[in-house]
């Protein structure tokens, strides 16, 4: 007889990405004071909650299978304890279902023709056959949006950024996943050695695609989770999606440091309309600004505006050149590369089986055991110590070697 009880997905999703306080780790390697408001962990994919909006419009058969496969199960515990063993105050996370929104895509719906995961947008199948465009623009604007505002004021002024997910166990081939995989390069950089070609402004340099972390960092916590006994993998099964929150970290990032620098610089800009314009555009990195998307169109595609926007947007187009012109001239990238500043994003990848207990019959988590829950315990108090260890020792160094 069956006896599974069905998911709670009407639990609450206000707000829909918050902050979760942890204790303390009394065995964890916590990160320096200063340091402790510039780390960020977060879990995006591990959320359970499906508004009632949308939830009837998938018949239950089918959202149960789609849910149990998409969701990071365990990502969360992980984060937290990550958070514990740093001594910092606690991890983000998203709380709606990953099946009904992947926040770590850019915003849209996926085609019934989509190639694989990196191909996909924000809004998947089954709910992409399912909702109506009013729903699909109403989960965006009401849900995707709001997260991001809360990720954009989370990111802001941190050093490092750790998103936490968790994968099968085995690969489509059944060969077996490393127990930890650190995933820190797009998959255009490694196919193409560039930056996708009309996602993010060109503005961006290519070179700062080859990696969203420190590689003495992602180096530092794989030679200590190693020597912990955890295999590690790097850029695999997969590589970044241009959408996830790590490149979209970096892009904004760059941005951000570029306007600082030119404002600095030009302050009889700060109160222009038309530089306004530009950095809104190149601050737009969820491509979910009508403007600033109109903008990057006409500056680069050419496409007409109307009569009465014309003068607007050909003085935004004068603003553009002349930051591209301190691009090309100043020592500005260079800067960046080399900045302490310079903040690191790295996803971190878990195997589900090391941190969760399925039920093989229901495919439904049957709860933490005390050895899921050690495991994750172990698992972060390495990568702690291999952040703080980065931090007092390696950066320092680093620091030294610069000046």
């Amino acid at each position: 007889m069956n006896t599974h009880t069905p998911f709670d997905f009407g639990r609450s999703c206000e707000p829909p990405f918050e902050f979760v306080t942890v204790d303390s780790d009394p065995d964890g390697r916590p990160v320096p004071e200063p340091f402790r408001n510039q780390i960020m962990v977060d879990a995006v994919h591990d959320g359970g909650a499906i508004p009632s909006p949308f939830l009837d419009r998938v018949p239950r058969s089918v959202l149960e299978p789609a849910y149990v496969s998409e969701r990071d199960w365990g990502a969360s515990l992980v984060a937290s304890k990550i958070a514990a063993a740093l001594g910092i105050p606690g991890y983000y996370r998203v709380r709606l279902a990953r099946v009904l929104l992947d926040f770590n895509r850019f915003p849209g719906s996926t085609s019934p023709v989509s190639q694989g995961h990196l191909d996909r947008l924000a809004i998947n199948p089954p709910f992409a056959g399912a909702l109506s465009h009013v729903d699909k623009t109403e989960l965006l604007e009401s849900y995707y949006d709001r997260i991001s505002e809360g990720v954009e004021r989370a990111v802001s002024g941190k050093l490092i950024k750790v998103g936490v997910h968790t994968y099968d166990e085995r690969n489509p081939s059944m060969t077996r996943r490393p127990e930890v995989s650190l995933i820190s390069r797009t998959a255009s950089y490694q196919e193409h050695s560039r930056m996708p070609v009309g996602v993010f402004d060109p503005l961006y340099p290519d070179m700062l695609g080859e990696s969203t972390c420190s590689r003495t960092l992602l180096h530092r916590i794989s030679l200590n989770l190693e020597r912990a006994g955890f295999r590690v993998g790097h850029n695999h099964p997969y590589l970044l999606p241009e959408g996830s929150i790590e490149v979209r970290t970096q892009v904004w990032c760059f941005f951000a440091y570029l306007r600082e620098r030119f404002l600095g610089e030009r302050p009889e800009t700060v109160a222009d309309p038309a530089f306004d314009m530009v950095w809104n555009m190149l601050l737009n990195t969820n491509l979910r600004t009508q403007e600033s998307e109109a903008l990057r169109g006409y500056l680069h595609r050419y496409h007409r505006v109307p009569a009465t926007l014309q003068e607007r947007f050909r003085r935004a187009q004068l603003a553009y050149e002349q930051v591209q012109d301190f691009v090309e001239t100043s020592s500005v990238v260079d800067d960046y590369r080399r900045s302490p500043l310079r903040p690191s994003a790295l996803a971190l990848e878990v195997r589900k089986d090391l941190v969760c207990q399925f039920d093989p019959d229901t495919g439904k988590i049957m709860g933490m055991r005390n050895e899921e829950e050690e495991r994750a315990t172990e698992i972060a108090r390495v990568i702690a110590e291999s952040i703080t260890i980065f931090l007092e020792t390696d950066r320092e160094e680093r620091l030294r070697a610069d000046s």
